[in-house]
């Protein structure tokens, strides 16, 4: 983090930021991008996830950020409204939500819709559209008593590009491209915005290392890009979105993939 603070313009010295869903890969890239930038950060994710958090907010700190960690459920709705709560109550309101967080485990028994069970469809659709629902519902009411906000949603291209397995994840995620145009819609005249983030194969620090180089060399050269994604390029969009230089944007879903799906 204090590598790139020559690279911080301070876009958010003012916001107050949820980042649920911010342990490793993409949303911790993001919570440290978001508090490079100023913003004070609620960093989440599961409880089994508190170790990783906990390192999170060290960082942020040691940056001279500001950032608090909590352990939530996604399932659960009081769990998320004291998420959202404690947002308000350390820092004064809130401003943007980067939600996350998805059930990732699950997805290895997500097979086809002939033989998935109900069970990993539940649990599917219970965490990766229910959990985002949860989260808005709480998040809304803030951002509109602050004059507006941003909601920023991690989908994916698996949401549009039609695969033979997976159809759990990709209604889950479809779902999620709904729910963006909705809040738009309904809410974009009082201040707030809502996106989502489609990011195509991030290689993050813990797939870099356990997926096979040569399987990362034909999915290089099979693309439209000089290399492959990392967590920085969804972070960089990620504040873009949230910060006044985002303002215009609302309503979109944007992918983020070097170019491996085209609009």
């Amino acid at each position: 983090m204090a590598n790139n603070a020559n690279r911080s313009c301070f876009r958010m010295s003012d916001k107050v930021v949820v980042v649920a869903g911010a342990a490793t890969g993409i949303g911790r890239a993001s919570a440290l991008r978001l508090a490079l930038e100023g913003a004070a950060i609620i960093a989440a994710s599961p409880a089994g996830e508190s170790a990783h958090i906990d390192s999170l907010v060290e960082d942020v700190k040691a940056a001279g950020g500001k950032a608090i960690g909590m352990a939530f459920d996604a399932t659960d709705e009081a769990s998320v409204k004291a998420l959202v709560d404690a947002a308000v109550d350390k820092f004064g309101g809130l401003d943007a939500v980067h939600a996350n967080f998805a059930d990732l485990r699950v997805i290895f028994d997500d097979s086809d819709i002939l033989s998935v069970s109900d069970d990993v469809l539940e649990r599917t659709l219970n965490v990766n559209l229910k959990g985002m629902v949860r989260i808005t519902r709480h998040a809304l009411p803030h951002m509109i008593a602050r004059g507006g906000g941003a909601m920023v949603y991690t989908s994916s291209t698996a949401s549009k590009i039609g695969e033979p397995v997976r159809p759990c994840y990709a209604m889950a995620k479809a779902g999620i491209n709904a729910l963006v145009r909705h809040v738009a819609s309904a809410w974009g005249q009082k201040g707030v915005r809502a996106n989502a983030i489609l990011p195509g194969l991030v290689i993050t620090p813990e797939k870099r290392s356990t997926m096979p180089s040569d399987l990362q060399e034909q999915v290089l050269a099979a693309g439209r890009s000089t290399r492959l994604g990392e967590v920085e390029d969804i972070a960089a969009m990620v504040a873009l979105l949230v910060s006044k230089d985002g303002e215009w944007v609302n309503g979109q879903c944007i992918a983020v993939d070097g170019g491996s799906t085209l609009n």
